[in-house]
């Protein structure tokens, strides 16, 4: 069993998102044909998807960590970044139990009318959850008991902010999964909340359409996102042929990545009407949300020029702030997982979404630099060589579910765990039938 997982999950997301998306059209009654097309039309976006990403890794990633190496000289922990978390996860023993485990607790939470989570590739993030649960006690019970409530958490958020993500993005019956994402929602509703009090700075409009108008030429995405990439050239030291490359680069995922996320919608718009209407007969109308990686959110305006500006501005931080140790690095280019829905909290307002980001970056970098010892240990645990580096970090990984999941078995183990779990299942409960029948 553990090998057919194994090898499922090693034909990567491309091939085996195609095939879950045609099984549940098929479940939800679409017609085998168009299933298919649904299956291959989101392959078809994924790769398309990955291949921005890519252009965007390889250009401006690499001159970020060139950038990096120039400013960074006095932080001592490197950060790793969260790219490997995937294939680290799935590489252990956790990792490939955690899958048949989720599954079936999804399948419960289906027939409750809550959320199928088909993004099986960011079951790893639960999964590393629960690693840092086994690093911090040592005990492998302990971990699988951290991952299936880190799994659970991740979908009480999923529901929790199913309804304000998909009417700021278009997204009918689509829930954002992803529990780096997630979390950053979480940290933007107080934080809302105190700009909205603050005179002057609550009258602030600044979207991204209101910023084009005011500001003309140099308010578009696509020239933004070119200027920035050169300055962030010119800090790498680059010349100006070679800073103007990586601007057209940074330039060309602004314009390309909205495209590659509506064909991924295009594909999966067809199995989110048939889930609606497999609901309204099979589950007494029940809404039943598909859960979905935060890739389908990344393209949008804001998002992207607020992880584009959080590149220096992480940079900054983490050598101003006392007792970082962390130096951003394999994160630097993927900060928009991160941010993305922390973007419809401060609907879409450009200016708090730099400031509540800036702010949200202070803690995922002091907390990146507290887990790097619980993180390195990860590592081990999974059998990766982390070198002679001494302390390996991810400042994506610096997020609150990463701290409370080790400060509670640092302090109560089992126990501790299992108080979250309850406290997770009651909001579950509180959220998908209490909440949803108030709403009604």
């Amino acid at each position: 069993m553990l090998s057919v997982l194994q090898w499922f999950i090693g034909l990567g997301s491309t091939v085996f998102l195609p095939i879950i998306i045609f099984i549940l059209g098929i479940i939800f009654g679409v017609k085998p044909a168009k299933a298919a097309i649904s299956g291959f039309t989101v392959g078809i976006g994924s790769i398309g998807l990955n291949l921005v990403i890519g252009l965007l890794s390889d250009n401006l990633g690499t001159a970020i960590q060139v950038m990096g190496e120039h400013y960074g000289f006095s932080l001592n922990i490197m950060d790793i970044g969260c790219g490997v978390g995937g294939p680290l996860a799935f590489s252990t023993t956790l990792g490939i139990i955690l899958i048949p485990m989720s599954l079936i607790v999804n399948l419960l939470f289906v027939m409750l009318g809550w959320t199928i989570n088909v993004d099986i590739w960011n079951f790893w993030f639960p999964c590393f959850l629960g690693l840092v649960a086994q690093a911090v006690t040592g005990n492998f019970v302990t971990g699988i008991l951290g991952a299936l409530v880190a799994v659970m958490l991740q979908w009480l958020l999923a529901d929790i902010f199913q309804k304000k993500v998909s009417e700021f993005f278009g997204y009918p019956g689509i829930a954002i999964s992803h529990m780096m994402a997630l979390s950053g929602a979480l940290i933007a509703v107080p934080l809302n909340w105190i700009f909205d009090r603050i005179p002057g700075f609550n009258k602030i409009e600044a979207d991204s359409e209101t910023i084009a108008k005011r500001f003309g030429f140099f308010g578009d995405t696509v020239v933004i996102g070119i200027i920035i990439g050169m300055i962030v050239g010119f800090l790498a030291k680059y010349d100006f042929a070679k800073a103007a490359q990586l601007g057209m680069a940074t330039g060309a995922v602004m314009k390309i990545m909205p495209k590659m996320v509506a064909m991924f919608m295009e594909g999966l718009m067809p199995i989110a009407e048939a889930a609606k209407e497999f609901a309204n007969k099979r589950l007494g109308g029940r809404s039943v949300n598909i859960g979905m990686d935060a890739a389908l959110t990344v393209g949008h305006s804001t998002v992207m020029s607020t992880n584009l500006l959080m590149v220096p501005i992480s940079l900054a931080l983490a050598i101003i702030l006392p007792g970082n140790q962390t130096l951003p690095f394999g994160d630097l280019a993927f900060y928009a997982f991160g941010i993305c829905l922390m973007i419809p909290i401060f609907r879409g307002n450009v200016v708090r979404s730099i400031v509540g980001c800036s702010i949200y970056m202070v803690s995922m970098l002091y907390l990146s630099t507290w887990l790097a010892p619980i993180i390195t240990n990860v590592f081990k645990i999974a059998h990766y060589n982390v070198g002679t580096s001494g302390q390996v970090t991810s400042v994506l990984c610096g997020i609150w579910p990463a701290g409370l999941f080790a400060v509670a078995t640092k302090s109560l183990g089992n126990i501790g765990l299992a108080v979250i779990g309850v406290v997770v299942i009651a909001l579950l409960v509180y959220v998908n039938k209490i909440r949803a029948q108030k709403e009604n």
